[in-house]
């Protein structure tokens, strides 16, 4: 496992990170989660991502990983990994359980905190931008949670790039810098470069994109069609609509290339974000230990001839 530095702040992330927003929560096997959160931490992967409303039911993640660390994690182990969590979506009824007030964002954490119990998380996260909610105090509420020692660093999702540009200097006069930006990005998700990687690389802040993998389509998963089981299958996050015969066909054309690289499609889906230096790690999920082991290969292989970017980009451009 190879180690990035988060924008210019002194601290590294691991090129690759666990995700628990999947595979975690109160309708999964605690047993199996807690076997992949112990192989990431064993094969190099020191950080977990959570937020609070990670389940399905809301919370219940992190009181699965707070379960996961008593029994693994004790001691010195707490300084040899970093967590986070965020806050944004909705959490409990009424109006203070969601978006970006002061009230929600750290009666959030202190909620969190108390489900893992913790003492601190490492990055606390705006998880949205909430366009009703002054930016200042949404931001002095992150510069709080870092001041009351409640958290180590700031962090905002899913924020456009005029918005992220604003909370960067907001926090920066704060005297609490904006850490890291986490966002969606992938080879089919790719509005992120449309301003942000280049406010984010300008402003020296990290970025760490989650699925990575778009929700599974970019594996091998999908090159006959929607298998039993699977998400598509299930739609609640990936709709079957979604995959139509366009898209297989884009599927299996990135997978020739993927295998032209000996790696498998996800592995390349992995290693394509990460050629780029202001990404500073990957958010992956892992149904199990065996599925974690095949997406940290990816980094066996991260660098791509310009041939076989022009013939990626020129696939994407098809979708």
């Amino acid at each position: 496992m190879e180690y990035n530095r988060c924008g210019k702040s002194g601290l590294k992330l691991p090129q690759i990170s666990l995700g628990l927003w999947h595979n975690f929560g109160s309708v999964d096997s605690f047993e199996n989660a807690e076997s992949i959160a112990v192989a990431a931490f064993d094969k190099g992967i020191t950080h977990f991502d959570l937020a609070n409303n990670y389940g399905p039911v809301p919370g219940s993640a992190e009181t699965n990983f707070g379960k996961i660390l008593k029994n693994n994690f004790q001691g010195n182990l707490r300084d040899e990994i970093v967590i986070s969590t965020k806050a944004g979506y909705t959490m409990w009824d009424g109006p203070y359980g969601d978006w970006g007030s002061r009230k929600y964002m750290l009666s959030s954490l202190d909620q969190s905190l108390k489900r893992m119990d913790l003492e601190y998380v490492d990055i606390f996260y705006s998880h949205r931008f909430d366009p009703e909610t002054p930016l200042e105090e949404t931001m002095t509420a992150l510069d709080y949670a870092v001041r009351s020692g409640k958290a180590l660093y700031a962090g905002i999702s899913n924020y456009p790039p005029e918005q992220t540009a604003e909370a960067a200097a907001i926090l920066k006069e704060l005297g609490t810098p904006c850490l890291i930006h986490q966002v969606k990005y992938s080879m089919f998700v790719r509005t992120p470069e449309e301003g942000l990687l280049d406010v984010l690389g300008e402003k020296g802040i990290g970025c760490i994109a989650f699925s990575p993998l778009a929700q599974g389509l970019l594996t091998d998963r999908y090159l006959k069609g929607i298998p039993e089981n699977s998400r598509a299958s299930k739609g609640s996050f990936l709709k079957p609509e979604h995959i139509t015969e366009e898209k297989i066909k884009v599927i299996v054309a990135l997978n020739d290339i993927a295998q032209g690289r000996n790696q498998s499609l996800a592995q390349m889906a992995l290693a394509w974000l990460l050629k780029d230096n202001r990404i500073t790690s990957v958010l992956i999920g892992a149904s199990s230990v065996g599925q974690l082991q095949n997406n940290i290969d990816a980094l066996g292989n991260i660098d791509f001839t310009q041939a076989e970017l022009n013939k990626i980009e020129a696939i994407l451009a098809s979708v």
